[in-house]
Protein backbone atom coordinates (compact mmCIF):
# COMPACT_ATOMS: atom_id res chain seq x y z
CA UNK A 1 0.00 0.00 0.00
CA UNK A 2 1.20 3.48 -0.72
CA UNK A 3 2.33 5.99 1.86
CA UNK A 4 -0.14 8.66 0.71
CA UNK A 5 -0.67 11.07 3.57
CA UNK A 6 -4.29 11.64 4.64
CA UNK A 7 -3.56 15.19 5.87
CA UNK A 8 -2.36 17.26 2.90
CA UNK A 9 -0.63 20.61 3.33
CA UNK A 10 -3.53 22.14 1.38
CA UNK A 11 -7.17 21.13 1.12
CA UNK A 12 -7.88 19.21 -2.05
CA UNK A 13 -11.03 17.99 -3.72
CA UNK A 14 -11.11 14.67 -5.56
CA UNK A 15 -13.95 14.06 -8.02
CA UNK A 16 -14.37 10.36 -8.75
CA UNK A 17 -15.95 10.28 -12.21
CA UNK A 18 -17.22 7.88 -14.83
CA UNK A 19 -20.38 6.49 -16.32
CA UNK A 20 -23.15 4.89 -14.32
CA UNK A 21 -22.05 1.51 -13.00
CA UNK A 22 -18.34 2.40 -12.87
CA UNK A 23 -18.37 2.30 -9.06
CA UNK A 24 -18.08 6.05 -8.45
CA UNK A 25 -20.06 6.15 -5.22
CA UNK A 26 -18.56 3.02 -3.69
CA UNK A 27 -14.98 3.93 -4.61
CA UNK A 28 -15.40 7.60 -3.63
CA UNK A 29 -16.91 6.70 -0.24
CA UNK A 30 -14.13 4.21 0.53
CA UNK A 31 -11.48 6.66 -0.69
CA UNK A 32 -12.91 9.39 1.56
CA UNK A 33 -12.79 6.99 4.51
CA UNK A 34 -9.19 5.98 3.70
CA UNK A 35 -8.05 9.61 3.45
CA UNK A 36 -10.27 10.94 6.25
CA UNK A 37 -11.86 13.42 3.80
CA UNK A 38 -15.45 14.67 3.64
CA UNK A 39 -17.68 12.76 1.19
CA UNK A 40 -20.48 13.82 -1.15
CA UNK A 41 -22.47 11.59 -3.46
CA UNK A 42 -23.33 13.98 -6.28
CA UNK A 43 -26.50 11.98 -7.00
CA UNK A 44 -27.88 13.29 -3.69
CA UNK A 45 -27.99 16.79 -5.22
CA UNK A 46 -30.03 15.87 -8.31
CA UNK A 47 -33.37 17.65 -8.46
CA UNK A 48 -36.56 15.59 -8.22
CA UNK A 49 -37.19 16.50 -11.89
CA UNK A 50 -33.82 15.06 -12.94
CA UNK A 51 -34.42 11.86 -10.96
CA UNK A 52 -37.89 11.52 -12.51
CA UNK A 53 -36.44 11.93 -16.02
CA UNK A 54 -33.71 9.37 -15.48
CA UNK A 55 -36.11 6.94 -13.77
CA UNK A 56 -38.31 7.18 -16.87
CA UNK A 57 -35.33 6.36 -19.09
CA UNK A 58 -34.95 9.92 -20.41
CA UNK A 59 -31.33 11.11 -20.67
CA UNK A 60 -30.50 14.44 -19.05
CA UNK A 61 -29.59 17.42 -21.21
CA UNK A 62 -26.97 20.06 -20.42
CA UNK A 63 -29.70 22.41 -19.13
CA UNK A 64 -30.80 19.70 -16.66
CA UNK A 65 -27.25 19.15 -15.45
CA UNK A 66 -26.18 22.80 -15.01
CA UNK A 67 -27.93 23.50 -11.66
CA UNK A 68 -26.83 20.09 -10.39
CA UNK A 69 -23.17 20.76 -11.27
CA UNK A 70 -23.41 24.21 -9.69
CA UNK A 71 -24.72 22.65 -6.46
CA UNK A 72 -21.81 20.19 -6.39
CA UNK A 73 -19.30 22.98 -7.06
CA UNK A 74 -20.87 25.06 -4.25
CA UNK A 75 -20.40 22.15 -1.81
CA UNK A 76 -16.77 21.76 -2.89
CA UNK A 77 -16.10 25.51 -2.57
CA UNK A 78 -17.61 25.50 0.92
CA UNK A 79 -15.47 22.57 2.06
CA UNK A 80 -12.28 24.02 0.58
CA UNK A 81 -12.99 27.49 2.02
CA UNK A 82 -13.28 25.87 5.44
CA UNK A 83 -9.95 24.07 5.06
CA UNK A 84 -11.45 20.62 4.45
CA UNK A 85 -10.52 18.15 1.75
CA UNK A 86 -13.23 16.06 0.14
CA UNK A 87 -14.16 13.33 -2.27
CA UNK A 88 -17.14 13.67 -4.58
CA UNK A 89 -18.81 10.96 -6.65
CA UNK A 90 -19.99 12.66 -9.85
CA UNK A 91 -20.26 11.39 -13.42
CA UNK A 92 -18.61 14.58 -14.85
CA UNK A 93 -18.99 13.00 -18.28
CA UNK A 94 -18.11 15.96 -20.47
CA UNK A 95 -15.13 18.28 -20.36
CA UNK A 96 -17.41 21.32 -20.00
CA UNK A 97 -18.91 19.72 -16.86
CA UNK A 98 -15.44 19.14 -15.42
CA UNK A 99 -14.47 22.73 -16.19
CA UNK A 100 -17.58 23.90 -14.35
CA UNK A 101 -16.58 21.80 -11.31
CA UNK A 102 -12.96 23.02 -11.47
CA UNK A 103 -14.28 26.51 -10.73
CA UNK A 104 -14.61 25.35 -7.10
CA UNK A 105 -10.86 25.81 -6.59
CA UNK A 106 -7.36 25.14 -7.88
CA UNK A 107 -6.96 21.82 -6.05
CA UNK A 108 -9.93 20.06 -7.71
CA UNK A 109 -8.63 16.80 -9.19
CA UNK A 110 -10.48 14.17 -11.23
CA UNK A 111 -10.15 10.39 -10.85
CA UNK A 112 -11.60 8.68 -13.93
CA UNK A 113 -12.80 5.10 -13.36
CA UNK A 114 -12.43 3.02 -16.53
CA UNK A 115 -14.60 -0.11 -16.76
CA UNK A 116 -15.29 -2.44 -19.68
CA UNK A 117 -18.78 -2.23 -21.23
CA UNK A 118 -19.82 -5.80 -20.34
CA UNK A 119 -18.90 -5.22 -16.70
CA UNK A 120 -20.77 -1.88 -16.63
CA UNK A 121 -23.90 -3.55 -18.01
CA UNK A 122 -23.62 -6.40 -15.50
CA UNK A 123 -23.24 -3.99 -12.58
CA UNK A 124 -26.19 -1.86 -13.69
CA UNK A 125 -28.49 -4.88 -14.02
CA UNK A 126 -27.50 -6.08 -10.54
CA UNK A 127 -28.33 -2.90 -8.62
CA UNK A 128 -31.28 -0.83 -7.46
CA UNK A 129 -30.83 2.73 -8.72
CA UNK A 130 -32.87 5.46 -10.38
CA UNK A 131 -30.59 5.19 -13.44
CA UNK A 132 -31.91 2.25 -15.52
CA UNK A 133 -29.50 0.03 -17.46
CA UNK A 134 -31.09 1.29 -20.69
CA UNK A 135 -29.37 4.67 -20.20
CA UNK A 136 -25.86 3.18 -20.26
CA UNK A 137 -25.66 3.78 -24.02
CA UNK A 138 -26.50 7.48 -23.64
CA UNK A 139 -23.96 7.79 -20.83
CA UNK A 140 -21.25 6.27 -23.02
CA UNK A 141 -22.28 8.49 -25.93
CA UNK A 142 -22.01 11.57 -23.68
CA UNK A 143 -18.69 10.54 -22.10
CA UNK A 144 -15.68 12.57 -23.15
CA UNK A 145 -12.72 10.69 -21.72
CA UNK A 146 -10.44 13.23 -20.02
CA UNK A 147 -7.69 14.46 -22.32
CA UNK A 148 -4.08 14.46 -21.16
CA UNK A 149 -4.18 18.24 -20.64
CA UNK A 150 -6.89 17.72 -18.00
CA UNK A 151 -4.43 15.67 -15.96
CA UNK A 152 -7.12 13.33 -14.65
CA UNK A 153 -5.90 10.24 -12.86
CA UNK A 154 -7.11 7.30 -14.98
CA UNK A 155 -7.73 4.13 -13.01
CA UNK A 156 -8.67 0.63 -14.16
CA UNK A 157 -11.82 0.02 -12.10
CA UNK A 158 -12.25 -3.63 -13.09
CA UNK A 159 -11.67 -5.46 -9.82
CA UNK A 160 -12.68 -5.46 -6.20
CA UNK A 161 -13.30 -2.24 -4.30
CA UNK A 162 -10.13 -2.76 -2.26
CA UNK A 163 -8.03 -3.24 -5.41
CA UNK A 164 -9.48 -0.18 -7.15
CA UNK A 165 -9.05 2.02 -4.06
CA UNK A 166 -5.44 0.82 -3.77
CA UNK A 167 -4.87 1.78 -7.42
CA UNK A 168 -6.28 5.25 -6.77
CA UNK A 169 -4.14 5.72 -3.66
CA UNK A 170 -1.02 4.58 -5.54
CA UNK A 171 -1.76 7.03 -8.35
CA UNK A 172 -2.28 9.85 -5.86
CA UNK A 173 0.96 8.95 -4.09
CA UNK A 174 2.86 9.14 -7.41
CA UNK A 175 1.34 12.55 -8.06
CA UNK A 176 2.11 13.73 -4.54
CA UNK A 177 5.77 12.87 -5.01
CA UNK A 178 5.82 15.15 -8.07
CA UNK A 179 3.85 18.06 -6.54
CA UNK A 180 6.04 20.97 -5.39
CA UNK A 181 3.30 22.06 -2.94
CA UNK A 182 3.39 18.75 -1.07
CA UNK A 183 5.27 18.98 2.23
CA UNK A 184 8.52 17.12 2.75
CA UNK A 185 8.32 14.97 5.83
CA UNK A 186 11.38 14.05 7.90
CA UNK A 187 13.29 11.27 6.17
CA UNK A 188 11.93 12.18 2.71
CA UNK A 189 14.54 14.86 1.88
Amino acid sequence: MSAYRAEPAWPRMLVVMGVSGSGKTTIARRLAQSLNYAFLDGDDLHSPANIAKMSAGVPLQDADRAPWLDAIAAWMRHELANGRSGVVACSALRRVYRERLRQAGPTVRFVYLEVKYDELARRMRAREHFMPPELLGSQLATLEVPDSDEQALRVDANGTVAVVVARVLQGLARERSQDPRAPVRPGEE
